[in-house]
């Protein structure tokens, strides 16, 4: 390992050991929300439910995904390209200053009792000045993160003429690109309310300022599950035994999800008015468009699955199942989560149903699918991740003991994520709302049937913070006690007798040009339409 490359190790395993940091005070945070919101506990002193609700979502929304995903993404840039430009690494750590500066700034505010606007931080709710600035020092975070990526790639590209960036460069530009287009938006909205708290504005548009947060709010969340793929694609191919499944068809896969995700945030505001039906219309069939490159990666996991599986002597329709390594937790934790996606993804078409979105917007139900998608789909792939990837960046080993000690992290996560999100999901149907501290409305009937489902929510979060405890000393223990040896970088090979990908899916200006018009088909004209017809605004309110 020469100096360079070593150094940029410990950029990873820096921006994994605060990801985990984070993990373990954001997961304690939710134990404390689920246990009062079963009833069983009432938060007396200190920071309110309000504020525990802010720290939870921006700590481990925010906080521990952009933290893993840094060091997941450039570890692995690192490795395909053979090495990252030295101004990238310069950019990664100025960028990981700034997201520790913004990141103090925002929770600062919020245990001062100065930031009660949760996770979903648009109007009319407002926090103090110095949240917003802290905001503003995570965006700067993950633009220089992203131009660090692109400039390494871009030189690679140039000394490399007439071949494909390697796959993992790939996903990783493909990352980058969208959570930057996914943050103009919300950089726009903040900068609009600095001033506004402040009292420097009067008003200001909440309409706008939904539908700016929404342009991130939902690109987030595929910013994550475009990472879980690239382990889908990539890594899980190569535990199994197998190969990728197509270059060209990952390759498309990747440009769908970065170019029809933006506009798709529109169905998160299906219920608001100031939109017309036709206008709704539209952003729905943007919406169900992002399910396309879903079905392309699962028809390419499943094919993978079964060749390995047959050549492992499966026979019969389904007995190439039985011969995949479920023992093997590498495999299991990412297995998993590609099965929760089943459901969280077909939670999420349900949800641009405007009907069906009629019922279950602001209920627990929109809590239950996201805990499913994320808590799911995303979070045991990047545990499953830790197994190879912190001690290939620590220079240690698995262990069996850590192994064994793994799969018994997955059982209590996915039992409790089951628990916590189908309760969340039926009594949401039976109309609890989200955000609210346990209450029983004056012993009303209808919210006294609520508490079964709630005690498993409280339920499900004991468990869940088991598994959070678990997976923190698995990491930890893979960063600094495991056995010193060699853990290789988990990437599968490309099939050889796969045919040429072609040369444009490497055109990532055109694909730019094409997401910048479907970003200003669907959001162009409402904006426009929100600010020539705009109400008086709201002022700052303020719950401290």
């Amino acid at each position: 390992m020469n100096k360079l490359r070593g150094s940029h190790y410990r950029f990873s395993l820096v921006n994994m050991f605060l990801a985990f940091v984070l993990l373990f005070i954001g997961g304690f945070i939710g134990l404390i929300q689920g246990l009062n919101r079963a009833g069983v506990l009432k938060i007396l002193n200190g920071l309110n439910y309000y504020e525990l609700l802010t720290l939870h979502g921006i700590l481990l929304i925010i906080g521990f995904t952009t933290l893993f995903v840094n060091g997941y993404l450039y570890a692995a840039t690192d490795y395909v390209l053979g090495g990252l430009q030295k101004i990238s690494r310069t950019l990664s750590w100025v960028g990981l200053v700034s997201f520790l500066i913004g990141a103090l700034m925002v929770v600062f505010e919020v245990i001062n009792h100065r930031a009660t606007v949760m996770y979903t931080f648009y109007a009319p709710m407002a926090a103090s000045p110095i949240f917003y600035i802290g905001l503003v020092f995570v965006v700067l975070c993950i633009w220089l993160s992203a131009i660090g990526i692109f400039i390494s790639c871009y030189k690679w590209k140039q000394s490399h003429k007439g071949e494909h960036l390697p796959l993992f460069a790939f996903f990783a530009t493909g990352v980058y690109t969208l959570i930057t287009l996914g943050s103009i938006g919300v950089t726009v909205e903040v900068l609009m309310m600095i001033p506004w708290s402040m009292g420097i504005v009067d008003r200001i548009n909440v309409l706008l300022t939904r539908t700016l947060f929404w342009s991130f709010g939902h690109t987030l969340v595929n910013v994550w599950y475009l990472v879980a793929v690239s382990a889908w694609y990539l890594v899980l191919p190569k535990v199994i035994g197998g190969k990728v499944y197509s270059d060209a068809l990952t390759r498309i896969t990747v440009i769908l999800i970065v170019v029809l995700n933006v506009p798709g945030g529109f169905h998160h505001q299906i219920v608001d008015p100031g939109f017309s039906p036709g206008l709704k219309f539209m952003h729905l069939i943007m919406s169900v468009a992002i399910g396309f490159p879903s079905l392309m990666t699962a028809f390419a996991m499943f094919a993978v699955l079964e060749q390995v599986g047959r050549q492992n002597g499966g026979k019969g329709l389904l007995g190439w199942l039985w011969k995949l390594p479920w023992g093997d937790v590498r495999f299991l934790t990412i297995m998993l989560a590609m099965v929760g996606f089943i459901f969280g993804g077909a939670g999420g078409i349900a949800q641009t149903n405007n009907q069906l979105n009629q019922v279950v917007h602001n209920s627990l139900w929109v809590v239950g699918h996201f805990h499913v998608t994320v808590g799911v789909s995303v979070v045991l792939t990047f545990f499953g991740l830790v197994y190879w990837l912190i001690p290939y960046l620590s220079g240690r080993v698995l262990t069996q003991k850590i192994h064994n000690l793994g799969i018994w992290q997955t059982g209590f996560w996915t039992i409790g994520m089951i628990f916590m999100s189908l309760s969340m999901t039926f009594v949401g149907l039976i109309g609890a709302p989200r955000r609210t501290q346990f209450t029983t409305y004056h012993e009303h009937a209808h919210a006294l049937a609520w508490n079964p489902y709630l005690l498993f929510v409280g339920a499900g979060g004991i468990l869940l913070f088991i598994g959070i405890v678990l997976m923190c000393y698995i990491a930890f223990y893979l960063m600094f006690k495991a056995p010193k040896g060699h853990t290789p970088f988990m990437v599968a090979e490309t099939n050889e007798a796969e045919i040429t990908t072609p040369a444009w899916t490497e055109k990532w200006s055109l694909w730019l040009v094409v997401a910048f018009l479907l970003i200003s088909m669907g959001y162009v004209y409402p904006i426009v339409d929100i600010i020539q017809n705009a109400p008086p605004g709201s002022p700052p309110i303020k719950t401290w």
